[in-house]
């Protein structure tokens, strides 16, 4: 790589996304190639130019999202000096029907603020390795492509919100530790994922992953202030190990699961608040 050139990827524990790439460069222009996947892009800086399917197209920077479709020839280059940055998500080539693939190729770029804006939080989300937000932003994210992609039908048909949002939160509330998705949630109630996302949002202003997120820790906190040690917590709450769990805690109580377990009452509730305070 050349000087200021800069590559991160790696590949998340998310289904639907294959890889997730960040680069940086200046002057590096790459080959004619084709992907088996979806390719999101966002340009944070610069102007790529490229040709897909032998048609000249550009991505832009802050403007929108491009797609580019699996199995469809394209290359890059910059268009100044100064390069481009961008940020890309692979995504499954089964995630947006096949059929779609001839819009995409005709119009790859989609100037929409708030897909953007999605999409960038599904990329913020995979960088952080926060699973559930990432699940959340993608059912999101590829709704709203491929409500572009075929011609933004209507979709007043789709079952009511509120109940939806309530039958959710029930399903949510009844065994929060072993819920395995909030996908799964949408499949239990026969709606998809996007659609419950927004539904349940709109009706309690919260997104469903941080409402499961908010209950397992309330699952959490009552068997630390039992005296459980966090790795058995963490495994009985639905978090992936201690670290996942130690994370999303402080991020709440801005104290560890161990702090906040050695400020339960032994000779009164002063010593929990003195113990918290002594944590920070």
């Amino acid at each position: 790589m050349g000087d200021g050139d800069r590559v991160r990827a790696w590949r998340p524990s998310v289904a639907g996304v294959v890889e997730v790439l960040h680069a940086e460069w200046r002057d590096h222009a790459y080959p004619a190639h084709t992907h088996g996947t979806w390719t999101l892009l966002l340009v944070d800086d610069g102007l790529i130019a490229y040709d897909l399917d032998r048609h000249a197209h550009a991505a832009v920077p802050l403007s929108g999202v491009t797609l580019l479709p699996p199995h469809v020839a394209h290359d890059g280059r910059p268009t100044s000096s100064r390069g481009f940055r961008k940020r890309v998500v692979y995504l499954e080539a089964d995630v947006l029907d096949e059929s779609l693939v001839g819009a995409a190729v005709d119009a790859p770029l989609i100037l929409d603020d708030a897909l953007r804006r999605a999409s960038s939080r599904l990329d913020r989300a995979l960088t952080l390795g926060d699973d559930p937000a990432a699940e959340t932003h993608l059912a999101l994210v590829v709704d709203r492509l491929a409500w572009h992609l075929t011609g933004r039908p209507d979709v007043t048909t789709m079952q009511a919100p509120a109940a939806v949002a309530r039958r959710a939160r029930e399903l949510l509330d009844g065994d929060p530790a072993t819920i395995l998705g909030i996908a799964a949630v949408a499949q239990t109630l026969g709606v998809s994922t996007a659609h419950l996302v927004r539904s349940f949002t709109s009706s309690y202003g919260i997104p469903p992953h941080r409402y499961l997120l908010g209950r397992r820790l309330d699952l959490a906190r009552r068997r630390l202030l039992a005296g459980e040690a966090p790795v058995d917590v963490a495994a009985a709450t639905g978090f992936h190990d201690q670290s996942h769990l130690t994370r999303h805690f402080k991020h709440l109580l801005a104290v560890t699961p161990g702090q906040y377990r050695g400020a339960a009452p032994r000779n009164g509730i002063k010593n929990v608040q003195d113990a918290l305070v002594r944590a920070r």
